[in-house]
């Protein structure tokens, strides 16, 4: 009667059962684990899509949008543009202010939306004003006798392109040098018409805003060449006090030649003021998708250069604090190299989510030890119970008092497996019910073998005195 001493032995299923289906559990958790980091990943890193907001149609800003756009599309990097047209830089910056748009392009010297923050300057601009030469031979001669700006005063002073904004910038011009707007008879010619004006003298003066390489610009002032005359140009030689008194422009300089011709137009530097288009983005963009976005920009610039040469004018944001328009934090993160990798942005949910992860586990087998409180509590009774029955066997007066305590040894047998089974109880327990079944067994044969030995009549006085003992 030795079986018991099998019950943890190698051949046996039962605690191999219990380690494979513990090893399983181990492998499903670090499973589970490791699907959300990789699910946390893939969102994280998954291609963002922002609306960018540029008008009006068949400018160069929108050329250079639906450029970027097909770079951003071939580079198949994190974020991707969807263009959307509006009537001008005023519309965009509304679009942004409204939510419509995630990014904008937009004019420095408008209203720059509360919610905006700059990610690029997509360009500088410069005001450009000049007079053309008189017309020969039809008595045009007002033209040619302005030589400043403050003799604009009382004369028609026409404007390239229907943007208000161009209107804006010739009155705080105008305004610095005394001269009432409301004196000035000013005019605004579309872009496609302004070329024929000029031809045909519709202005004394003329007023473009755009890059020093406009084409829009060069073919005004081309168009005011005549005669064998050329241009005047006006210089703003109080750049510096616009400037002062209104942050969104700054001092800048037409270069000799800029406009082209022979001889040059100009024929030497002008003085006059700048603003920049900017490429902005609502404030409450994520710093991560930002700065995506520029590294992106940045990245592929040399590359649209080739289709659409103003794409070199793309330039870093003003990072200072006092800037007119505040940088995004994502592209001032990209700018100073301070960039954050995915491990930085989200080490600490990593590090919380292995720290709750963790704690679950405690939780849950805290929760299933309770469970089988009640299993672990019967199945010690049971064992009493079974070391109960080892000191009754060896005071049996029968045969058959031993096998139905042979037959409930089973039946706690079968208990205690199927509470090791189940995780109840552990190995040392198990081992330990072995012991106390192995002496019962022992018990059982020896007590067995010594009433077989014994004579009928002294076995039936034993059971009697034993009945007797008992009443």
């Amino acid at each position: 009667m030795t079986g018991g001493l099998d019950l943890v032995g190698p051949t046996q299923p039962s605690p191999r059962s219990a380690q494979q289906k513990t090893m399983f559990i181990t492998l499903a958790g670090i499973l589970a684990v490791v699907g959300a980091l990789a699910g946390g990943y893939y969102f994280a890193m998954r291609p963002v899509t922002l609306r960018i907001a540029v008008g009006p149609a068949n400018s160069d800003d929108i050329k250079v949008v639906q450029a970027l756009t097909q770079a951003f599309s071939h580079a198949h990097g994190q974020v991707r543009l969807r263009p959307m047209q509006t009537d001008g830089a005023a519309a965009s910056a509304e679009a942004l202010a409204e939510g419509k748009a995630d990014l904008a392009i937009i004019r420095g010297d408008l209203d720059v939306p509360k919610n905006a923050q700059a990610v690029a300057t997509l360009r500088k601009n410069v005001a450009v004003l000049w007079v053309p030469p008189a017309a020969k031979g039809k008595g045009r001669k007002a033209g040619s006798k302005i030589t400043k700006i403050a003799q604009l005063s009382g004369r028609r002073v026409g404007v390239v392109g229907r943007t208000p904004a161009n209107v804006n910038l010739l009155n705080v011009i105008l305004q610095q040098y005394g001269v009432d707007p409301s004196e000035v008879d000013i005019v605004q010619f579309p872009v496609g018409e302004s070329a024929d004006a000029i031809r045909n003298l519709k202005a004394d003066a003329y007023l473009a805003a755009g890059p020093v390489n406009s084409k829009i610009t060069a073919d005004a002032i081309a168009a005011s060449t005549h005669d064998g005359g050329t241009p005047t140009f006006l210089a703003i030689d109080s750049a510096e006090a616009i400037a002062q008194n209104h942050p969104m422009y700054e001092s800048s300089e037409i270069p000799a030649g800029a406009f082209g011709g022979s001889p040059g137009r100009p024929d030497e530097e002008v003085k006059t003021i700048s603003f920049a288009h900017h490429i902005v983005a609502r404030k409450a963009l994520s710093e991560s998708t930002v700065a995506a976005f520029t590294r992106q920009l940045f990245a592929i610039r040399q590359s649209v250069m080739a289709e659409f040469p103003l794409a070199a004018k793309i330039e870093t944001p003003d990072t200072d604090k006092d800037a007119v328009i505040p940088v995004h934090p994502g592209a001032a993160a990209y700018v100073d190299g301070e960039e954050k990798t995915f491990l930085d942005r989200y080490s600490d949910f990593i590090w919380w989510g292995l720290m709750g992860l963790s704690a679950m586990g405690s939780a849950g087998a805290w929760f299933a030890g309770y469970l089988k409180k009640d299993e672990r509590s019967n199945n010690s009774s049971l064992r009493e119970r079974l070391l109960d029955m080892l000191g009754a066997a060896r005071r049996s007066s029968s045969t058959e008092e031993l096998d139905q305590m042979q037959t409930e040894a089973d039946d706690i047998l079968r208990d205690t497996l199927q509470c090791f089974e189940h995780g109840a109880i552990e190995e040392g327990a198990l081992t330990a019910f072995n012991i106390a079944l192995e002496q019962f067994h022992n018990a059982v044969a020896d007590r067995k073998a010594l009433l077989m030995s014994m004579p009928q009549n002294l076995q039936r006085a034993n059971a009697a005195l034993r009945a007797g003992g008992a009443l």
